[in-house]
């Protein structure tokens, strides 16, 4: 098995520059993105960032704090409204030589052959016919794939067809490897394979890769791979925490060192604005424009249920509720902030404690857990309270969907408005503070 070689550097002086400057720096990165109505909407805030030669860093964050958008800022595919990057401190204003990335879906293309696929930045960047094959061939038998290069994607497994999306970021020979979530569309077993082969050929440096920026979701994912974890906040995207994990590879993840990283991450990524669980702390309001959880009430329900049974009795520890309920933690944070904004739990350090409202719901019949959930919307959530109150006022007692729908789109994109406005009804019709009628898009209270 042949090892990829660097691509030459030119001069002993430039090269003793690199050596001593940043592999990639981001300096006060913003992103704003305009909505047909021309309003802005800031997904990044004034990121700092700086990737030193030899290590691995990974994003997490809930869903919508922009760490993808970073990533492609980094990778030169999208530009930053203010701020700027640099790559071994040139200017980073479109796809560099010397970056590569791969995907969370796999962007094969179809009727390409695997070869085919893993020769494509060759071809972009020119490169002579016999001289692509030769070095397509080698990342494909690198990443494991040999045998496999007249396949078609479709012949593939998901980890095989994501193996091609290694190897054909890494036949361009990266100083930079910028990885997006590329182990999340895989079965567990299959994400920590290719996760252990990349492990490998990064420590026994089979690959010219200098640097590794990856966005994950999963907190035990980042504690293995990372040297360090930025925890980023959202609305907008910032870097609210940054982690060490100064752990050799491979690293054993019932250590107790280990343990008590991803505890560290899950208290910081589990915090709600203003409700960092801490008693006798008064929390923060929220606005109407919040971005809610995607969180369903019968998983809500379930949840609290979960923990007010035994083992846990109201109380436990996070990654040990995520396995026991047998969820990712991307479908972990979102109940758990739900249930920290509604006021029926307290998340802290890595734990959740049931607080008596929560008890108290887990303890309570339908009926009276409809009118607990209905009580918390009104005082917690503000958009519960000023449906209901905008239907309270109006003559008929109905509104259009639509309506809120635009208030909603003056602080989120169009998409997660949506997505917000869909779970606050789904809410709001379970604690029967309004109806909703599918048909014309209207919330009323006609049936009450």
């Amino acid at each position: 098995m042949r090892t990829l070689t660097l691509l030459e550097t030119t001069g002993k002086d430039a090269a003793a520059m690199n050596e001593a400057a940043p592999l990639l720096r981001a300096t006060a990165v913003c992103k704003t993105y305009r909505t047909p109505d021309h309003i802005g909407r800031l997904v990044l805030e004034h990121v700092d960032f700086t990737l030193r030669e030899g290590e691995i860093v990974a994003i997490l964050g809930k869903s919508g704090s922009g760490k993808s958008t970073f990533l492609r800022i980094l990778a030169g595919l999208i530009p930053p409204s203010d701020g700027g990057v640099q790559y071994r401190g040139q200017p980073v204003i479109e796809p560099a030589h010397g970056i590569a990335m791969v995907f969370q879906s796999f962007a094969l293309f179809p009727w390409l052959t695997v070869l085919g696929n893993v020769e494509l930045g060759l071809e972009a960047q020119g490169i002579a016919a016999a001289e692509r094959r030769r070095l397509a061939v080698e990342a494909i038998d690198l990443i494991g794939l040999d045998g496999f290069e007249n396949a078609y994607p479709k012949e593939l497994s998901g980890g095989m067809r994501q193996r091609v999306g290694f190897a054909r970021a890494l036949v361009v020979n990266p100083d930079i490897l910028l990885l997006d979530e590329p182990f999340s569309a895989l079965d567990v077993l299959t994400a920590e394979t290719l996760r252990n082969d990349l492990l490998d050929l990064w420590s026994e440096s089979r690959i010219p890769t200098k640097g590794i920026v990856m966005v994950s979701h999963n907190i035990e994912e980042a504690v293995e791979m990372a040297d360090r974890i930025l925890i980023f906040g959202s609305d907008p995207g910032r870097i609210n925490a940054e982690i060490p994990v100064p752990m050799a590879h491979p690293r054993v993840w019932d250590s107790p060192q280990f343990r008590q990283i991803v505890d560290q991450v899950y208290g910081l990524l589990t915090t709600v604005p203003g409700r960092d669980g801490r008693r006798g702390v008064k929390a923060e309001p929220i606005s109407v424009g919040y971005r809610l959880p995607d969180a369903a009430v019968q998983q809500l329900t379930g949840l609290i249920d979960s923990l007010n049974e035994p083992p846990f009795n109201g109380h436990a520890d996070l990654p040990h509720l995520a396995d026991e309920v047998s969820l990712d933690d991307d479908e972990l944070f979102p109940l758990l902030e739900a249930l920290q904004l509604l006021g029926f739990a307290h998340v802290s350090g890595g734990d959740i404690d049931l607080n008596a409202a929560g008890r108290h719901y887990a303890d309570a019949d339908m009926q009276e857990r409809k009118q607990m959930f209905a009580d918390a919307l009104m005082k917690h959530i503000p958009l519960a309270a000023h449906i209901r109150r905008v239907l309270d006022e109006r003559p008929g007692h109905r509104a259009p969907a639509a309506r809120f729908l635009r208030e909603l789109e003056d602080h989120l994109s169009e998409e997660e408005a949506e997505r917000v406005l869909d779970t606050l009804i789904n809410w709001g019709r379970h604690a029967e503070i309004f109806a909703y009628d599918a048909d014309d898009d209207v919330l009323s209270l006609e049936n009450f």
